[in-house]
C-alpha cells in the first residue's frame, strides 16, 4: 500500500469516524472503498456551470467596483501590514 494525507473539514472528520464504527471498519479502509466507487463510477466531478456564471459575474463586478488611475493599484504594500 502507499500512504496519502488528505485534508478534510471537521465534519467529514466526525461522520467519517461514526461511520467506520459503525459498520466496524477503519477509517482509511471506508475511504479506500468510498474512492473504489466514486472511480468505478466514471471518477467525474459534475461541473455547475451555473455557479462558475454567478462567480464570473461576482469578479467582473468587483473589478468594477475598484478604482483605478491609469491601471495603477491604489494602495501600497506596506498598507497592508496596517490592517
Amino acid at each position: 500500500m502507499i500512504r496519502k494525507q488528505v485534508y478534510l473539514e471537521p465534519y467529514h472528520d466526525t461522520l467519517l469516524k461514526k461511520k467506520a464504527k459503525s459498520l466496524g471498519v477503519t477509517e482509511a479502509e471506508l475511504v479506500r472503498c468510498a474512492l473504489d466507487d466514486f472511480l468505478r463510477a466514471g471518477g467525474n466531478l459534475k461541473k455547475d456551470r451555473a455557479a462558475w456564471e454567478m462567480e464570473r459575474k461576482f469578479i467582473t463586478g468587483r473589478m468594477k467596483s475598484i478604482p483605478r488611475s491609469a491601471g495603477q493599484r491604489t494602495w501600497k504594500r506596506e498598507e497592508l501590514y496596517d490592517r
